[in-house]
């Protein structure tokens, strides 16, 4: 009995450890991506902006996708943190292809242009999608 209680804990603490960088990887790509865009995602959405919830909201899955696969994936949290950074480059670099054919695509979110928001969500989803694809093993 005591021997799967100290399973349990050892489960435990790696899991602890695993969510919680997560977490702190995830904060992270937030901050950086809200100062990349040229868009203030937060002060969007606080004014009830749909095309900004959209937006972002496929971003932040985006960005999970490749972060959940890396998470499973992993031999350990070095290894996670730098696939995650992988992950939050991916994301950046899909926002900047989005703005090649809609070059406004800030200022039309601004106008809470659902389109915009469906756009630049669907794009990041799909690009998290694929980098979830790459990062899982054959």
């Amino acid at each position: 009995m005591s021997l799967q209680i100290n399973e349990f804990l050892a489960s435990l603490v790696d899991f602890l450890y695993f969510f919680g960088v997560a977490v702190v990887l995830t904060i992270i790509f937030m901050v950086i991506y809200w100062a990349v865009t040229k868009h203030n995602e937060f002060k969007l959405i606080k004014e009830n902006s749909v095309a900004a919830a959209v937006a972002f909201s496929g971003a932040i899955i985006g960005f999970a996708l490749p972060l959940v696969s890396v998470m499973v994936n992993s031999i350990g949290i070095i290894d996670m943190v730098l696939w995650g950074g992988v992950a939050l480059v991916v994301q950046i670099v899909v926002y900047f292809f989005v703005r090649l054919p809609m070059p406004r695509i800030s200022e039309r979110i601004e106008a809470n242009e659902i389109s915009a928001g469906i756009w630049l969500g669907s794009a990041s989803l799909v690009g998290g999608m694929l980098n979830a694809a790459s990062m899982t093993p054959t």
